[in-house]
């Protein structure tokens, strides 16, 4: 971000957007972390040889609380002139990401076994993995 000040709605929008900007990667890495935070707790159940439990399921839904806020901030980002590089990419992406984790809590909430831990291990992954992604796009890298 510049130090310089100007003035006029131009200046205001191009501070704006790289301070969204920085909102949307402070966003990315706190999913991420998150992510391989209930990845990591859904391991060591898959380590012990146990089913998902109910906490588990709402770990998954502070991650998918703040994909949501992140596509609230990203649908700001866009309508200012700064959005995704690839703006159809993106958006497939991320509705993506939106329906991996209640689909795998609804599965392991029906899934009684190890095998449901195993489901919400892959599935923190593959949300991790798409966010990364999701970066990508929304830099053009």
């Amino acid at each position: 971000m510049e130090a310089q000040v100007t003035h006029g709605p131009i200046a205001a929008t191009q501070v704006l957007s790289g301070s969204l900007r920085d909102v949307i990667l402070a966003l990315l890495l706190l999913v991420v972390a998150l992510c391989v935070v209930l990845a990591g707790w859904a391991g060591w159940f898959v380590a012990r040889d146990r089913a998902v439990i109910l906490n588990q399921l709402w770990g998954g839904a502070v991650v998918e609380a703040f994909v949501l806020v992140q596509g609230v901030v990203a649908v700001v980002q866009g309508a200012n002139g700064a959005g995704a590089a690839d703006p159809l990419l993106f958006w497939g992406y991320y509705a993506t990401t939106l329906v991996i984790l209640p689909v795998a809590a609804a599965w392991a909430f029906a899934e009684r076994t190890k095998w449901s831990s195993v489901v919400l291990l892959v599935a923190s992954l593959t949300v991790a993995f798409l966010e990364w992604r999701m970066w990508q796009i929304w830099t053009g890298a």
